[in-house]
């Protein structure tokens, strides 16, 4: 794992996970880098990211 990635299980339906899955093949990445960059991007989106330099994206994204 990354340095200053942390584990967290998630518990999701099966819907939004075969979509999830769908979406991370079309953009090349893995579920979990898709379902991290979903957040990123909606964080963002409301403001809710300090502002700064990006994180470095991990190697399966």
């Amino acid at each position: 794992m990354a340095a200053g990635k942390k584990a967290y299980p998630l518990r999701i339906s099966a819907t939004v996970l075969e979509a999830v899955q769908r979406w991370s093949e079309d953009e090349l990445r893995s579920v979990n880098a898709q379902i991290e960059y979903l957040l990123r991007d909606a964080l963002r989106k409301a403001g809710r990211l300090k502002p700064g330099k990006p994180e470095p994206m991990d190697d399966d994204e």
